[in-house]
């Protein structure tokens, strides 16, 4: 375990080793930030920055797929299990617990991550991405089933590879229609594509079918969770669905014309949703 001075710029877990971005006061608390699907740490950028200003200590790295040193093959090597693994042995490194913010498939992980390791999460906020077991029931009761083709899209082995990285002028199109700005595009086409990292980043979709239905499903941490209703993606009923799992202080904020790009697109209310969180535990 590394001491309160040390910064953490990588750290090693399950024979790979992942990228960190660590900024803010080296004392502070320490606030995790877990990036979604087709982003890396970068996408918090200014969320971060926002919290640092308040004392608190930012760990965003880049996830399973995303860091150039953990990038296995194989669907079965981006379980949750293994994505949730991940992270703990990152809090752990910090001393934990910590809180715990996540985006998208980061939000999925911390989710995850604070009903199976509840000891390591002071805190959990969820942006854009419900309880999975509200998004699991949604799926065949509501149109959520509609918002998630692209689920199933993205299991057909390099269709979505060649598409992606190869049709850019499609793949631009389709991005900035789901509310992703230029800004957010071109991150997308040097982070993720010329990164190397649109492999890695779809094998979570991929490792969907291994979902282990067993694993613990209730929260018992202080809970928040944000979503923005112009976001394709993700419908209102999974987000409602997410109280019913959540045995604690829990907090649905809302977000009107925003998308599902919710970091990128609008930082200021993000981190005020964190801060009133994070503050509420003391």
């Amino acid at each position: 375990m590394s001491a309160p001075t040390d910064r953490i710029t990588s750290y090693s877990h399950d024979g790979l080793t992942f990228d960190v971005v660590d900024s803010g006061p080296i004392d502070g608390d320490v606030v995790v930030l877990l990036h979604g699907f087709p982003e890396r740490a970068s996408s918090w950028d200014a969320v971060s920055a926002r919290l640092q200003a308040e004392g608190y200590r930012t760990l965003a790295p880049d996830q399973r797929g995303y860091s150039p040193g953990a990038r296995p093959r194989g669907r079965r090597a981006y379980r949750v299990d293994l994505l949730v693994a991940d992270v703990a042995a990152l809090v752990e490194r910090t001393g934990g617990p910590a809180h715990v913010v996540g985006h998208d498939w980061g939000a999925m992980v911390a989710w995850s991550l604070a009903t199976a390791r509840p000891e390591l999460v002071r805190s959990l906020t969820a942006l854009s991405v419900p309880h999975p077991s509200a998004f699991l029931h949604a799926l065949t009761r509501s149109v959520q089933g509609l918002k998630s083709w692209y689920m199933l899209a993205f299991q057909i082995p390099f269709l979505p590879e060649l598409v992606m990285s190869r049709r850019w002028a499609i793949n631009r199109r389709v991005m900035r229609r789901t509310g992703m700005d230029d800004a957010g595009v071109d991150r997308f086409r040097s982070g993720i594509l010329d990164h190397g990292a649109l492999r890695g980043g779809l094998g979570w979709y991929r490792a969907m079918p291994f979902l282990d239905r067993s694993a613990p499903t209730r929260v018992t941490v202080p809970t928040t969770m944000v979503w923005s209703d112009r976001d394709l993606f993700i419908g209102r009923a999974s987000v409602e669905g997410s109280a019913r799992f959540v045995d604690a202080p829990y907090e649905l904020v809302v977000l009107p014309g925003v998308s599902h790009w919710i970091p990128t697109e609008a930082p200021r209310d993000a981190a005020a949703a964190i801060l009133d969180r994070v503050m509420s535990v003391g």
